[in-house]
């Protein structure tokens, strides 16, 4: 079993190279490592272990997954592209495989030449990310060869969610609302965080999660403060708050959840108002979520509240993002977003603030399916709890 789906391979080859054409282009190099995950996972279905990678999609012609002999005997039985070619660039540093073929950038050339393939004019995505010396080695490969940065034309694509994806990213986010009920379980003085993390784990994987978008939050106490704070070993303790959330990718899409629930069991009263101020702002950023609507004006409403609430100094995160293959993946909808809405899109409504000087920080999210006239909730239980402030 793999994790690609062959049909929506072809349809994505297909539209990669319909954007090789629109640019007078000969090939697309796309890099990707384990941090970097998606835009190769978009292609493969597949990410190496240890090792970076990068596909190389001619216009014409078949595509290479170029790499390190560690992770290739795993490429030829897991990824969608098998056909694989071992560089020392992408390999563990100083690592020996001595019976491993492995070739410089320079000799592919040679090879693609030989195969009738011109190259003349190469997109490259992930120019962000992509390391200097997998950049410089190839361009002195590919010597006489124009580079052009085709990363968020690329990236456009994965914005846009097929019906195979979204509902992989729902079956996602409902996990997360199983492991979400787990972490919730647990929750009392005299467990610590590292607990509550397994607990979501757990229940993502024996479920059939293939891995993680990030690392599972519990940040309780003054670690709720921390944005994005791993589970360590601290003890939760009477009266503090924990922030929760989790991200199981299935077939390689992200769900996610975000709750913030008291250690005791019952939220303190200034608690209790922080929490509402946080939901008043999730419902009428969802009111939002309308194909044509720009980030910009998606921002309007929420920030009125956290103004009107003395919370706006607070505020680090932007209201919504879209969510794929990584839970947080452009478009992202924030006060200066011209990005607008459309069906299909899978989006995050996120709220959170940091930095208070008593409750530390918050956060509640949940994910919506954008459809012709509104949006969907992807997890109806988390949607309908939002949907009422606690009494």
């Amino acid at each position: 079993m793999s994790y690609f789906n062959q049909k929506e391979t072809d349809n994505r080859i297909g539209k990669v190279r319909e954007t090789l054409r629109e640019k007078s282009l000969d090939a697309a190099l796309i890099y990707y490592d384990e941090l970097n995950i998606a835009n190769g996972w978009y292609l493969t279905g597949w990410c190496p272990q240890f090792e970076k990678g990068a596909v190389l999609l001619p216009a014409d012609g078949d595509p290479l997954l170029l790499g390190g002999p560690e992770s290739e005997p795993f490429a030829k039985m897991s990824s969608a592209i098998r056909d694989t070619r071992n560089f020392t660039v992408f390999m563990v540093p100083d690592e020996e495989y001595p019976n491993a073929t492995i070739i410089d950038f320079e000799k592919l050339y040679e090879e693609l030449s030989s195969k009738g393939i011109s190259l003349k004019r190469i997109g490259i995505v992930g120019t962000m990310v992509i390391p200097h010396a997998v950049y410089t080695q190839f361009a002195a490969g590919f010597e006489d060869v124009e580079m052009v940065d085709i990363t968020d034309e690329y990236e456009a694509l994965r914005a846009h969610k097929s019906e195979w994806e979204q509902e992989n990213v729902k079956k996602a986010v409902r996990l997360s609302y199983q492991a979400y009920l787990a972490m919730k379980e647990l929750v009392k003085p005299g467990v610590y965080e590292h607990e509550i993390a397994a607990a979501g784990e757990y229940e993502c994987r024996k479920n059939g999660a293939n891995s993680f978008a990030y690392t599972t939050i519990v940040g309780s106490g003054e670690r709720s403060d921390a944005v994005v704070p791993t589970a360590i070993n601290k003890e939760l303790k009477d009266g503090e708050w924990v922030m929760l959330g989790i991200a199981p990718r299935v077939n390689g899409y992200a769900g996610t959840f975000g709750e913030t629930v008291p250690v005791s069991g019952e939220y303190t009263e200034e608690q209790k108002w922080a929490v509402n101020v946080l939901r008043r702002v999730l419902r009428a950023t969802k009111a939002m979520l309308k194909p044509g609507v720009s980030g910009k004006e998606i921002d309007v409403p929420g920030r009125k509240i956290f103004e009107e609430e003395g919370l706006l100094p607070y505020l680090v995160c932007p209201f919504a993002h879209t969510i794929g293959l990584m839970e947080a993946e452009a478009p992202f909808y924030g006060p200066n977003s011209e990005d607008v809405l459309e069906p299909g899109m899978t989006v995050c409504v996120d709220i959170s603030f940091f930095g208070h000087p008593t409750l530390h920080g918050a956060r509640i999210e949940t994910g919506y399916l954008i459809t012709e006239d509104g949006c969907e909730p992807m997890c109806p239980e988390l949607d309908a709890m939002f949907a009422e402030d606690i009494k």
